[in-house]
């Protein structure tokens, strides 16, 4: 199946300072690969128009609901997620994360999930600009993400 992520409301390419926060620059957003944070799949700048990600996925049906695994599906059974890695980038192209988000797989409806199955794709919507105007971070479950099960 595929598992495809569409952003949009980047924050920009600079994250104001703040209490705690010493500000960056060349800000720039990805999917990390499981088991190796320095690992990013397509890194996208944070002032731009939209972002996207297509991620292979196995799913297996359990007793309880379906599982999905693959390279960038991280966590247990139960509690598998997709983490959205923002960080800065240097004159070498380096990345260097700065903070996550977490983009759980649990908030996605049964019927969606048994479509997606079905139909082979799995697409998530979200917004990637926080209440403050800041990178979006931490837990990303409905309402912030819309999960749909499209024909593919």
């Amino acid at each position: 199946m595929l598992v495809r992520i569409e952003a949009s409301e980047l924050p920009g390419r600079e994250c104001g300072q703040g209490p705690g926060d010493p500000g960056y620059r060349n800000v720039h957003v990805g999917v990390q690969r499981k088991d190796r944070p320095d690992e990013i799949l397509g890194l996208h700048p944070g002032d731009a128009a939209s972002a996207a990600w297509d991620l292979e996925v196995d799913a297996a049906r359990k007793e309880t609901g379906w599982d999905l695994r693959g390279p960038y599906v991280q966590g247990r059974p139960g509690g598998r997620f997709v983490y959205l890695s923002w960080g800065t980038v240097d004159g070498d192209g380096a990345f260097a994360m700065f903070r996550r988000a977490k983009l759980w797989f649990d908030g996605v409806a049964p019927d969606v999930m048994e479509a997606a199955a079905r139909n082979g794709l799995l697409l998530a919507r979200l917004g990637l600009t926080d209440a403050r105007g800041e990178p979006l971070c931490a837990t990303v479950r409905p309402p912030l993400v819309r999960w749909t099960a499209p024909a593919a």
